[in-house]
């Protein structure tokens, strides 16, 4: 689950980050306001919306004066941002961050991730700081450095300020800056986070070492353990099916394709979407039900699918352990005949109870076309949809 970059900061101030000023607003009126209340020469006028490279789609705002805030507000407001990170479709900028502006000297970037490779956080960092990190990812891998943090010490104060010295932090604000990165740490960790990005990190010209941005994603298995964290969530900024999905405990993402799959199991969905991919065809959708599902629950998902309009045919694929391929067949036939299905219908069972889950297909008067393998299954439905 993301939140959004005022939101990142109130967590951040909590563990004693330096962040600017700010307030959310959500219509002109409220962004002058903030902007009187904040007092400063220089106002930046942020929208808020769940992705990065704001700045250069036109998002971010530097205004002089109240006139200035209400002129970019009125501009940003409903506004489709585009970016590297939304796709061609945009974000519509529903709430605006009004923030003091910041005499900034120098921008760095601070990250922290947990790297499967060595499955522990790994704090990131690099004096390239900015809206191009990503480029610097990829054509200058070398002006990135990495501490990797033991589970049970932490981040430590030496890790903390070797960062700071390779980034380039001035000598005399390096503590200012090893201690910010260990609020950054202490707050990763209590919260359950996936990622925290401060993208730039800066230098002001008074010498204070700043969070001028804030992007946080948090372990969506985590949150039944921060409410606090839950009542940030956005629901605007995510997909209607994806946030159907959460309601019933299912995995679920919106894709780009036309072949709706409802899978169980995650590495099972993988393959799934390959094979079809491989055959010619394209997801729709990564649909897991998990290993215990209800017929009811695999009716929500089916009709979860079906939502999407540019589903033309679905495949499903389920090899049945904990979930019992019976149990499937139910909800298939429920959901197929709740929603009148008009799509072609590929089912692959195979495991526990499969034949009567066949049965049941078989006796449900349903036009479904049956698979042995994953393999065959794939291929029909990429012939029916195509």
């Amino acid at each position: 689950m993301n939140i959004h970059e005022y939101q990142g900061k109130q967590i951040l101030k909590q563990y004693g980050v330096a962040v600017p000023e700010g307030h959310v607003a959500f219509s002109p009126e409220e962004a002058v306001k903030a902007a009187k209340e904040l007092g400063t020469d220089v106002v930046v006028v942020k929208a808020q919306i769940h992705a990065g490279g704001r700045g250069k789609a036109g998002g971010v705002k530097l205004a002089k004066n109240l006139d200035e805030v209400r002129t970019y507000s009125k501009e940003l407001l409903g506004k489709v941002l585009v970016t590297h990170q939304t796709g061609p479709e945009g974000k519509e900028v529903k709430r605006l961050y009004i923030e003091a502006g910041s005499d900034i000297q120098k921008e760095y970037y601070l990250g922290l991730v947990l790297d499967r490779e060595t499955s522990r956080v790994t704090l990131m960092g690099s004096e390239e700081g900015g809206m191009d990190i990503e480029e610097v990812a990829a054509n200058n891998p070398e002006r990135l450095f990495y501490e990797e943090i033991d589970p049970i010490i932490g981040l430590t104060g030496f890790q903390a300020r070797r960062m700071a010295f390779n980034i380039n932090i001035p000598a005399k604000l390096v503590n200012k800056a090893a201690k910010l990165m260990l609020g950054l740490y202490q707050a990763y960790v209590d919260t359950d986070a996936a990622i925290v990005e401060i993208n730039p990190l800066v230098v002001t010209g008074d010498g204070q070492v700043v969070a001028l941005d804030a992007k946080f994603n948090f372990d969506a298995n985590s949150l039944y353990r921060h409410p606090h964290v839950m009542e940030m969530r956005d629901y605007d900024e995510e997909d209607a099916k994806e946030i159907e999905a959460s309601k019933y405990d299912l995995s679920y993402i919106s894709l780009d394709g036309n072949i709706g799959c409802m899978v169980n199991g995650a590495g099972l969905a993988m393959a799934t979407m390959d094979t079809i991919n491989y055959y010619g065809g394209s997801p729709a959708n990564f649909l897991d039900v998990g290993g215990g599902a209800t017929a009811e629950k695999v009716t929500e998902a089916f009709k979860i699918i079906l939502s999407d309009q540019n589903v033309k045919g679905i495949f499903v694929n389920i090899f049945g352990g904990i979930m019992k391929c019976d149990i499937i067949a139910e909800g298939v036939i429920q959901a197929a005949k709740e929603v009148s299905l008009s799509v072609p219908l590929v089912v692959r069972l195979e495991g526990t109870n499969v034949e009567l889950g066949k049965k049941l297909l078989n006796e449900s008067g349903l036009d479904i076309v049956a698979a042995g393998t994953m393999a065959e299954g794939a291929k029909k439905i990429v012939e029916l949809v195509g």
